[in-house]
Order: C-alpha cells, then structure tokens, then sequence
C-alpha cells in the first residue's frame, strides 16, 4: 500500500496542475463576515454551503427569538448571485467545537426549528454544523438526533487523529444515517496530510458510503507564521485541486480566502467546463 501510494504521489506531481471545476465556496458567518463577495462562478461555483445560520445564541436569520448577530446578511443579494444558485443552509453551532459537541442535543432541536424558517434562498439542503472526527468518542450520539433533521443532510468529518480512511469510513458506517451525506475536509491547509492521501480518503469514503453522499472540502488556506492563517497562493491551491478531479469540491473559506486574484489565476488553467 505504501508503495502504491508513493506511486500515487509522483503521478499527482507530475500531472495536477489543471483546476477541475468547483462545485461550490463555504462560507462561515461571524459579525465581521456577513456580506460574501466573491467571482467564484468563474470557477464553475453554484452552490454555497452556508457554515450556520445561528452560532452561539446569534441569529443571523429573521424570525426567530433569539439575538440577531451585528449585522444580518442581504440573504436576498447573496441569492441573486450566480455562485449561491443553490444553497446549502447550515442550521445551529458553536465556534467552539468542544461546546458544540457538548450541546447536540439542544443544537440538533433549535435546527428543527430554525429549518421551517430558511433565509430567502433557493434552499438545496442542509447542514449540521458539529464537525466528527476519530476522537469524538460519542460522535454515535448523532445519529438519532439527525433523524429529527429535514433532508437532504450533510455533515463534516475529518481525520485529527490520522486513523486513516478506512477507520474513519468504518466508524461512519456504524451509526451515521443513510441518506446522510460527508464533507471530508481534507487537512491540506492545516498541514495534516499531502492531497493524494486526502484523494485516498475520499475514494474510501465513496467505496463505503456511495458517490453521491460524499463531497471534498479543500482548504484554500495555509498557517501564517507567528499564528493565524493566510490564503493559500496559487502555486499551493491548484495542484490540491487538480489531485480532487472528478469529486464536487468545495473551498473553504471563499470570503476570506478565495480572492478575486486567485480566482483569476485559477481559472487561467482551468479545465474546460
């Protein structure tokens, strides 16, 4: 396997260099980041994949009882653009993901609720933003609560603790619902892995789980020196992309991230769509 896998890499090497489509751009509110602006469509983006609607008690939706965040995003704007097509509504989370994972419970019965109450989009699924890893114990837990959930659903999953792929498949497996999709982010941008062995992560997940509940999330950042994160530089970013090829790709985080000059270079050497 290790063979292989090196095999792997020096053909990625060689020959990732043309950007596939992206089929969408994340995007995480906060107070400061409640107005997305981006030309992400001339990647081939329709779809955003909103992180959360309410984050720690703040609602950045209308109609609910809960405290609005600083500013509430145009929703109307943001569905007029070509990039947000389609929309993935994330539902109720923390920033911190101990508290998140702490809370599910009420998290998952505030989602129910704020589910009947979307933002004027055109609402292509949801998301429940509690991310699972490996070292999430009690991750099993989930499974009744996203029952309650409307669908189609998707969760997040990633590999902290590098178990690897078939692990992590397995431990999918076990409990989370069938008609439940994954987002693998896939730890490029933190460093945690090389892209082909995230490729490999996907192919695993999508022999386990089937194609079509399986998405990639490619971080579009890097560590900044002395603390924070910076976007990722083309010469980073597209041989990542290109290892995706024929999987729906998702940056994170297009705001902050995927700017208008790296969305040029990128579609420079883009494929054909």
């Amino acid at each position: 396997m290790k063979a292989l896998l090196a095999s792997l890499a020096l053909l990625m090497a060689g020959c990732a260099v043309t950007v596939p489509p992206i089929e969408g751009v994340v995007w995480q509110i906060d107070n400061e980041t409640t107005e997305p602006r981006g030309d992400w469509e001339r990647l081939g983006v329709r779809r955003l994949l909103v992180q959360w609607t309410v984050v720690d008690g703040l609602a950045f939706i209308n109609g609910t009882d809960l405290p609005p965040g600083a500013k509430q995003p145009d929703w109307q704007r943001i569905a007029a653009q070509p990039w947000a097509q389609e929309v993935i509504v994330g539902l109720a989370g923390r920033f911190d993901e101990r508290a998140a994972r702490a809370d599910i419970e009420p998290l998952a019965r505030l989602s129910v609720e704020l589910a009947k109450k979307p933002p004027p989009v055109n609402v292509a699924g949801w998301y429940f933003p509690v991310e699972i890893d490996p070292t999430w114990v009690e991750a099993k837990r989930l499974g009744p609560l996203l029952d309650l959930l409307p669908r189609p659903l998707w969760i997040s999953v990633y590999d902290s603790a590098n178990v690897g792929p078939e692990e992590l498949a397995e431990q999918l497996v076990e409990w989370l619902p069938r008609d439940v999709g994954v987002f693998f982010q896939d730890g490029v941008g933190v460093h945690a892995r090389e892209p082909y062995v995230a490729r490999h992560y996907a192919n695993v997940l999508v022999r386990r789980l089937g194609k079509e509940r399986v998405r990639v999330i490619a971080e579009a950042f890097r560590p900044r020196p002395g603390g924070g994160f910076r976007p990722a530089t083309v010469e980073e970013l597209r041989p990542q992309l290109a290892t995706y090829g024929g999987f729906p790709i998702y940056l994170f985080e297009g705001p902050r991230y995927v700017t208008a000059p790296l969305v040029q270079q990128l579609s420079a050497g883009q494929q054909p769509r």
